[in-house]
């Protein structure tokens, strides 16, 4: 099916690693144009149709980068996927400081509400956009161990609502994409999460990432989801053919319930 992305601009924040860069590479693939902004872009660099920017999104010069250099090489900006954050494990809310809040909402919030003001002002003039926001299954139901995380998803699942009532009259979409347990680069990593889990339960980390998707998670389709698997749904949501879908939260999460 062709979804009508040929030549769109789109614009990925934390697009170099993870769901991010499937995003990228999804978006391209239906030959969109991506602006891909990240602290460390190396990884976008000699992609097709890709223009990489070094950004901080946690500075509005960064968010604005980004949205001058959609306009400087392509005139106009169609996509916005705001994807940048972090996931830091907690002990207990306790454990928590201030700072660890200003940390976590800072990047993953605040940055969606940077990227937005930076980028909202152009779609509104050319009278059309679609604004993807990736969030999370804690947004809902928040887990203990990810406590201000879960808060900061929670908080984007609302603004993005906010921003499909007030500018769907002018063109502009605003959805949101809800990961489960995903098996983004911190899953591999030395360790990351399969290693902890392999010790864990005493198996080897393919193993072991399996107990957890099948018996601990009990995701009925029993395994992780893949950062493409949240690509694809996001690419549905950027393209025209989704034009009657703003103000919706599209779960990729394999059926998974987390209890309250």
């Amino acid at each position: 099916m062709d979804l009508g992305l040929k030549d769109k601009v789109a614009i990925v924040t934390g697009a170099a690693s993870g769901i991010g860069l499937a995003i990228a590479s999804t978006l391209t693939a239906e030959g969109a144009y991506v602006v891909g902004g990240d602290l460390n872009p190396s990884a976008l660099k000699g992609l097709d149709r890709v223009t990489p920017v070094e950004a901080d999104l946690t500075l509005t010069a960064g968010a604005e980068a980004l949205a001058a250099a959609a306009l400087d090489a392509h005139g106009r900006i169609d996509v916005l996927v705001n994807n940048v954050g972090i996931f830091p494990y907690r002990e207990s809310f306790l454990a928590t400081s201030v700072g660890d809040w200003e940390k976590v909402m800072n990047i993953n919030f605040l940055s969606m509400v940077r990227a937005c003001l930076a980028v909202l002002p152009h779609m509104v003039e050319q009278g059309s956009g679609s604004v993807i926001s990736i969030a999370s299954e804690c947004g809902r139901q928040p887990d203990v161990f990810f406590v201000d995380y879960s808060v900061s998803k929670a908080a984007i699942l609302n603004l993005s609502k906010s921003l499909a009532n007030e500018f769907g009259a002018k063109g502009i979409r605003s959805n949101v994409v809800s990961p489960g347990p995903t098996r983004t680069p911190p899953w591999d990593a030395p360790g990351g999460f399969g290693d902890s889990l392999a010790a864990e339960y005493g198996l080897d980390k393919e193993a072991a990432i399996d107990h957890f998707a099948k018996v601990t998670r009990k995701l009925p389709t029993g395994r992780l989801g893949s950062p493409e698997d949240v690509a694809t749904v996001v690419a549905l949501l950027a393209s025209p053919l989704s034009k009657q879908v703003t103000g919706a939260e599209y779960t990729v999460n394999g059926g998974s319930y987390i209890a309250a």
